[in-house]
């Protein structure tokens, strides 16, 4: 947990005692003037937060879903965040799973949450090791299966 005020005043004045010589009046007066240079900084912290968390609800709505998978990376449509893959770890931290972020953004449950770069080259990679033969002939043995059951 995080210093108060007060201790974070009593911190600063303490260090100000130790390099220079201060009278009592001049220690009451840095007293009053640091605590209320660090009560001033910290409502602007909070103005600044809300704000914050005001415009990224808002960016959310302006990142069209269509837009967020680029090149090289992929934008999270919940929190803004660039990255090569939406993976699931991420998505869980905004209580999602792959499947829901999809159907919540409108894109196909086959589409890839990750950069097109990284989606071609895995495709490439695919290909290189017979993973499309093979598929054909899981796809010809299920279509023997059932035209035999009938």
């Amino acid at each position: 947990m995080g210093k108060t005020l007060v201790e974070m005043t009593a911190d600063i004045i303490q260090a100000q005692c130790g390099s220079t010589n201060m009278s009592t009046e001049d220690i009451t007066f840095a007293l009053h003037n640091t605590f209320k240079a660090l009560q001033a900084i910290q409502t602007e912290e909070c103005k600044l937060m809300q704000e914050g968390a005001s415009t990224s609800v808002s960016n959310e709505i302006s990142i069209s879903p269509e837009k967020s998978i680029l090149k090289n990376k992929v934008i999270c449509l919940e929190c803004g965040q660039e990255f090569k893959m939406i993976s699931p770890k991420h998505l869980k931290s905004h209580g999602l799973t792959g499947k829901e972020y999809r159907k919540k953004y409108g894109f196909s449950l086959r589409q890839p949450l990750c950069a097109k770069s990284l989606s071609d080259r895995r495709k490439k990679a695919g290909k290189q090791r017979g993973l499309p033969a093979n598929l054909r002939k899981a796809i010809a043995k299920r279509t023997k299966k059932k035209s035999s059951k009938k």
